[in-house]
């Protein structure tokens, strides 16, 4: 196993929309376990494959207070969306140390394959549903950022730019 690079905002390859799985196979299976160790390393709670520069349609996402409740969804596609919405405050491993508020659907159905290429239905409210649309729009090329005014955005954008120059100087 190994524990992957995570592209960093505004990094252009985030905005790349992601191509279907064709098969689960032992590659996307050790994606997978890569992906999973990558996201527990980084204190996250879900990572899809855009992030580790990988343009496949894979997300693994854990909220369970244990980090020990791994979700993998490969090819996921939302089947059912609440109307009723709600605002809460996101973060992302590719936007280090940024978080703010966006507006998603309180409770999501989505559709995808496991790790061994089982086709389920996962009915998600909360966390795990605003964490199952975050990951998925990584998949679109979108950053949660994006929901946000060109002003913060900017802002965010020229503050992570600043600390990757401080970092590559040492």
């Amino acid at each position: 196993m190994a524990i992957l690079s995570i592209l960093r905002y505004p990094d252009p390859r985030l905005h790349t929309v992601a191509k279907p799985v064709a098969q689960v196979d032992e590659r996307i299976q050790t994606l997978v376990k890569n992906m999973l160790e990558t996201m527990y390393d980084a204190q996250g709670i879900g990572l899809a494959a855009t992030q580790i520069d990988v343009h496949e349609r894979v997300i693994v996402i854990d909220v369970s207070e244990e980090r020990n409740e791994p979700l993998t969804l490969i090819n996921p596609e939302i089947v059912w969306a609440s109307e009723e919405k709600q605002l809460g405050e996101e973060g992302c491993l590719s936007v280090p140390g940024i978080y703010d508020g966006v507006e998603r659907s309180t409770a999501v159905k989505v559709r995808a394959l496991d790790e061994n290429g089982q086709s389920r239905d996962i009915e998600a409210e909360g966390l795990l549903a605003i964490c199952m649309q975050h990951e998925m729009d990584h998949l679109m090329g979108k950053v949660f950022v994006e929901y946000l005014s060109p002003l913060k955005r900017n802002r965010i954008k020229t503050k992570l730019l600043k600390q990757q120059k401080q970092a590559e100087k040492g």
